[in-house]
């Protein structure tokens, strides 16, 4: 029971979050995009919020300034995730240009927004939780899609949720993070996709 339950620190890694909400939206949204552009999109958004920070992990690693992936340290973990705000500045305003990507742009907003909260929250050396950050976010922004479009996502919705307990569990037998920590990660990953694409759908 306890690999399953550590399983959740991988399967729910932080990292790989914004090319699973990218996935998502391709496949629920009712807009025509052809497939070739979003195989692009997808590629680009894999190599940059995915490839490139595990090659800065590994320079990091190589000079010493960091551990492990779980980034343990609150030290460790200011200049990777100054640079993955770097990397979002990237995507919003390079690679998701154009009305047509306007929910995603609000969705890697978010992510940014959470980002900057999170390293704020570092410099005062609070440990925030990163993989419930990351879960939360993509929950709360495959339901807010899922209301934008009318669409019944139910049970990928009740995955999702069950995945925040499942990470939560994870990351606390670990004693990666306490109950605080992991409570804090969880409203400053879901409240800024929850405020910015609610928004989006008032004002469109």
């Amino acid at each position: 029971m306890k690999w399953f339950i550590k399983l959740a620190s991988y399967l729910f890694h932080p990292l790989w979050m914004p090319i699973a909400g990218t996935a998502a939206y391709f496949m629920i949204t009712p807009r025509f995009l052809p497939e070739p552009i979003i195989k692009a999109k997808l590629l680009a958004i894999s190599i940059l919020t995915v490839f490139i920070p595990i090659v800065f992990y590994f320079l990091l690693k190589n000079l010493g300034l960091v551990k492990s992936l779980q980034l343990a340290n609150v030290k460790e973990r200011r200049l990777p995730m100054l640079f993955f705000c770097l990397i979002l500045l990237t995507v919003l305003n390079f690679i998701l240009v154009g009305e047509e990507y306007a929910t995603l742009w609000y969705f890697f907003t978010g992510i940014l927004y959470t980002s900057i909260i999170a390293f704020t929250l570092n410099i005062f050396k609070y440990k925030v939780s990163l993989h419930m950050m990351g879960v939360a976010g993509l929950t709360a922004f495959i339901i807010c899609i899922s209301f934008i479009y009318g669409t019944n996502l139910t049970y990928v919705i009740a995955f999702l949720l069950f995945s925040m307990g499942w990470t939560a569990s994870s990351r606390i037998q670990e004693k990666a993070h306490s109950s605080s920590e992991l409570i804090t990660g969880l409203f400053i990953g879901a409240l800024p996709q929850l405020s910015l694409l609610l928004f989006q759908h008032i004002i469109l």
